[in-house]
């Protein structure tokens, strides 16, 4: 493991329920979580008995177990609890059946046994009393009956309370400071392995089966057993090894494998083993800790019997062998065991550049300069007529009894392994990859990237600049329908009936730098490329052939799942064997992908939440946390514990109350917000391992940001009624001042109107009666008999009409002030008015209580009623009129209507020419807001309605009553009292 650092040499490793790493180390203990190592400290006022860790047990009921040089200690759930009274160095732990520990230890002080068993809080040890042979024990291991293996120095006891039985009685005796058992180990079965002192190489190991023993030897292990640190045997009954300078060695079904500093282990120096929950096993070296598992894409290099370290192009063959073009030599895989057929000896070249098989299992070969053919142990050269070679052969290949190869600048066929034709063009000169058509001819791809058919002497071609494509062709894959595959640097495209098509990078494909491709036996597409192997399956090749624009879902098996890819410049570089097994060069290795034998982790990853971090002062992530007012900067910190591969541990989170949807930040294992709002929250985060198996319900943490006093409801609630009232006064305010500079308007409104009415009254009025008389006297001076004495009377008659209606106007003017009471007064008198010199009946009827109105409406319904009345009584010939004033809580409302002839409907709806009485009433009524309405019908009367809206005519007249009466006042003393007669 590679992923970091920590201090102290490493002794012991296991792993908690949560799915924590511990590893003990010779000054204390580090966390490791799959991509950081975080060392573990005591609580406050607590703390180890010793920092000299050398064994490590984690317990199903999440307890961490640290045995250290003095004692034990038990840790969990942020309780640490030490074991004073049991002295001496733990050298092994061991969870117990019954949910308790074991223990075994050295060095000890007290006058208990080596073994001991720890259940809460009671503590038990056995010594020689209790069929325990031993005065020190080293390690334990535990047998699938449940009884407890236990190795002392130079013994080994298999025990269950009450009774023992010891193996290995005639081992020579040692001093208690040497170890005569180097190590043991159990295993399925009721098996158990054991390494006994001996100078003797190869190693050989004791293998006890239902208690009987046996010694098995390991040839191709090159130490003695003096060298042996550990054993132990994984969930797959593979055989470990450590040494204490040869690094280790895996056993298993008859094959050894060994992993040193050469191999890239932490140091050769070895000590102990522990298998995880995932099946990956972890090795303690003198310099780290290393993590062994499987990979899906195996590798094969010279360790493996590879000739060299320059595997540059594959072939797979029909009998089952694989051939891999190596640096001077052409190296065989039968039956999982490695051959070369090397330069100078049996290889007639140095450079393999390409490999291709016939249909009668003949190996055709580009070495060097030339052309080879490989039968029955034999090569055979294929020249020119004149002996030369064909040149640096780029691809070959067979159509129909023909072979076709691409070499030098020509295209040569080939048939009975005799030259029969070459044939070359400009385009075959940039063509370097070759295949056959199953439908008859052969297909070439350019470098330029142009597909080219060639037939019976016939060329089509599809152009590369028809689809905006200049990259090269790379390789060639044709369908039997004809339709052909090929990857460019950036593509995968596909062809068929002259139309191209390329899948890119926004089709979903991770990368570009593609290698190669190939199908496998369920019909996807594997392709070769720098980020490693990648696979489009059958159904989503469909669907995009359907969809040019849709997004593949495509599966990555990358660094983390063994592939090392590489570009070579030779042909073939991918190949798939009969059993389905797909392989690959990169120049240096070959690899192999066993797409039946997937790697699928089906743990979930453990999430935690580790830290909070809120500008910059840290917050452990327990309990409901609660966060101060102003919260800035906020980072929470968590992990997910998978260790198969933690690289590619992917995290989704959400903070609830804030993010509407899922965050998505990859491998990022870190959130972060900025200006959060007062409230509650819920943090939620949740991963998938490597195989994308999600965690489920994930880790939550829920915390709160207190407010600030201004950023409470309360504050809120009282700052908005502070708002209101604000507003209201300002309201106030501002309805005062419209109020005042209504009244001041309405002061000079009076003055000018009383002026006018003094005026009229004193000049035209005063004239107008002067004149009258003069008239009067000239029709006394008339004979009372004659005509002019009749006309002179008719006039002044008329003229005593005139003058009465003068004197109503200036009386009108002088009415400004009515407020309301004095309304129904006054319309009443100017119907009593009209009735002296009109012979109709009138009624006036008020209902309702007579309320104050605004000077102005009040004088606009006034102004309105008279002139209704004035035209009633003027035009309507009517027998009767009637007047109707209703003051409602709705606002005030006057009715006038009549028994007359009635109003043309052309009068009504357009008014009579040079008259303006209707439209100055729905003048006067649409100022002051209200509705004016008139029904009439010729011969049946008519009916008029005024209507003010209560919140118009009574909004101000309370509140500036007294300053209305203080205008009236005031424009009073202004124009003095009284008409002066008339």
């Amino acid at each position: 493991m590679q992923d970091g650092s920590f201090r102290g040499a490493p002794t012991a490793i296991t792993q908690t329920a949560d799915g924590y790493i511990w590893i003990g180390t010779n000054i204390g203990l580090v966390r490791f979580d799959g991509v950081s190592f975080v060392p573990w400290s005591s609580p406050a006022g607590t703390q180890l008995l010793d920092l000299r860790v050398f064994s490590l047990l984690g317990t199903e009921d999440g307890s961490l177990w640290i045995g250290t040089g003095f004692s034990v200690s038990r840790w969990k759930d942020g309780v640490l609890v030490n074991y004073p009274q049991l002295s001496g160095r733990i050298e092994s732990l061991l969870e117990a059946k019954d949910g308790g520990v074991w223990l075994v230890r050295t060095q000890i002080t007290d006058n208990k046994g080596p073994l001991c068993h720890i259940k809460g809080s009671d503590l038990q040890c056995y010594g020689g009393s209790d069929a325990f042979p031993f005065p020190f024990a080293m390690q334990l291991a535990r047998s699938d009956s449940a009884d407890l293996w236990i190795a002392g120095y130079s013994q080994l006891c298999r025990w269950r309370p009450g009774s023992g039985q010891v193996y290995f009685k005639n081992l020579a005796h040692h001093s208690t400071d040497f170890a005569s058992l180097r190590a043991i180990a159990s295993g399925r079965h009721d098996e158990v392995w054991a390494a006994l002192e001996q100078p003797k190489v190869p190693l050989q190991l004791q293998r006890i089966v239902h208690g009987m023993t046996a010694a098995v030897d390991f040839p191709e292990i090159k130490v003695s057993n003096s060298d042996v640190q550990g054993l132990f045997v994984d969930k797959s009954n593979a055989l470990w090894i450590a040494t204490s300078s040869h690094g280790i060695y895996r056993s298993k079904d008859q094959r050894t494998e060994h992993f040193g500093s050469a191999e890239g282990l932490s140091s050769d120096a070895t000590s102990g083993f522990f298998e995880d929950r995932e099946g990956d096993v972890w090795v303690v070296t003198s310099a780290g800790i290393d993590n062994f598992r499987d990979l899906q894409v195996a590798s094969y290099s010279i360790q493996e019997g590879l000739s060299a370290a320059g595997a540059s192009s594959v072939l797979a063959s029909r009998d089952g062998t694989l051939w891999v073009g190596n640096a001077k030599a052409l190296d065989m895989l039968r039956d999982d065991k490695f051959s070369a057929i090397r330069t100078g000896r049996g290889l007639p070249g140095d450079v393999v550049t390409t490999m291709f098989e016939d249909h009668q299992d003949r190996l055709w070969v580009g070495l060097d300069t030339g052309l080879w053919v490989y039968e029955r142990g034999r090569f055979k050269a294929v020249r020119h007529a004149d002996g030369s070679s064909l040149g640096n052969v780029f691809a070959i290949t067979e159509e129909g009894q023909d072979i076709w190869v691409r070499a030098g600048l020509k295209l040569d066929r080939i048939r009975d392994l005799k030259l029969e034709e070459e044939l070359t063009s400009p385009e075959i000169k940039e063509a370097f990859t070759l295949a056959a058509d199953p439908s008859g001819g052969l297909v070439l791809g350019l470098v330029d990237g142009a597909l080219m058919h060639y037939r019976d002497g016939e060329v089509t071609s599809v152009r590369a600049d028809a689809v905006g494509n200049s990259q090269q062709i790379r390789d060639l894959l044709v369908n039997a329908d004809g339709s052909v595959w090929g990857t460019t640097l950036d593509e995968l495209s596909y062809w068929k009936d002259g139309r191209r098509r390329n899948l890119t990078t926004r089709n979903g494909l991770p990368c570009g730098g593609i290698f190669a491709l190939l199908k496998d036996d369920r019909q996807s597409i594997w392709l070769y490329a720098q980020c490693g192997l990648i696979e489009i399956e059958r159904s989503e090749l469909s669907r995009w052939l359907r969809q040019p624009d849709s997004v593949v879902q495509v599966r990555v098996l990358d660094e983390f799942d063994g592939a090392r890819p590489g570009l070579t410049s030779l042909k073939p570089q991918t190949a798939r064997t009969a059993d389905g097994r797909l392989w690959f060069v990169n120049g240096r290795i070959l690899q192999m992908l066993d797409n039946k034998r997937a790697l699928t982790n089906s743990l979930p990853p453990q999430l935690h939440i580790e830290n909070i971090v809120v500008d910059r002062h840290s917050y452990a992530a327990t309990g409901d946390l609660r966060l101060p007012p102003l919260t800035h900067d906020l980072e929470v910190d968590y992990t997910a514990t998978s260790f198969v591969a933690p690289q590619k541990v992917l995290f989704k989170y959400r903070l609830e109350g804030h993010d509407a949807e899922w965050q998505e930040p990859g491998t990022r294992r870190q959130a972060f917000y900025s200006d959060l709002r007062p409230g509650r929250y819920k943090f939620r985060v949740i991963a998938c391992n490597n195989s994308g198996v999600w965690s489920g319900e994930g880790a939550v943490f829920a915390f709160t940001v207190d407010a600030a006093y201004y950023q409470t409801a309360w504050f809120k609630i009282l700052l908005a009624l502070a708002v209101l009232g604000l507003l209201w006064v300002l309201y106030l305010l501002r309805l005062q001042q419209l109020t005042e500079q209504m009244q001041a308007r309405l002061g000079e409104r009076l003055v000018e109107r009383e002026r006018i009415a003094r005026e009229l009254h004193d000049t035209l009025l005063q004239g107008f009666q002067g004149l009258m008389l003069r008239f009067q006297a000239v029709m006394k001076s008339l004979p009372q008999h004659g005509e002019a004495h009749r006309a002179m009377e008719q006039v002044l008659d008329r003229a005593d009409k005139v003058l009465l209606e003068g004197r109503q106007r200036v009386r009108d003017l002088r009415a400004e002030g009515m407020t309301g009471d004095d309304l129904p007064d006054a319309l009443a008198n100017c119907g009593k008015e009209l009735v002296e010199h009109y012979a109709t009946e009138f009624s006036l009827s008020v209902l309702g209580m007579p309320q104050r109105l605004d000077p102005t409406v009040c004088n606009e319904i006034y102004r309105i009623g008279r002139e209704a009345l004035t035209n009633a009584f003027q035009h309507a010939k009517a027998s009767k009129i009637e007047a109707e004033l209703t003051f409602l809580g709705s606002g005030p409302r006057l009715v006038v209507r009549d028994n007359g002839q009635g109003i043309d409907p052309g009068i009504l709806n357009g008014g009579r020419a040079g008259h303006w009485g209707l439209s100055g009433m729905r003048e006067r009524a649409e100022r002051v807001g209200g509705t004016l309405s008139i029904w009439s019908h010729t011969g049946a009367g008519t009916e008029l309605e005024i209507k003010i809206p209560g919140r118009i005519a009574y909004s101000h007249a309370r509140v500036a009553a007294s300053r209305r009466e203080r205008a009236r006042r005031a424009a009073r003393n202004f124009i003095g009292k009284g008409d002066g007669g008339g």
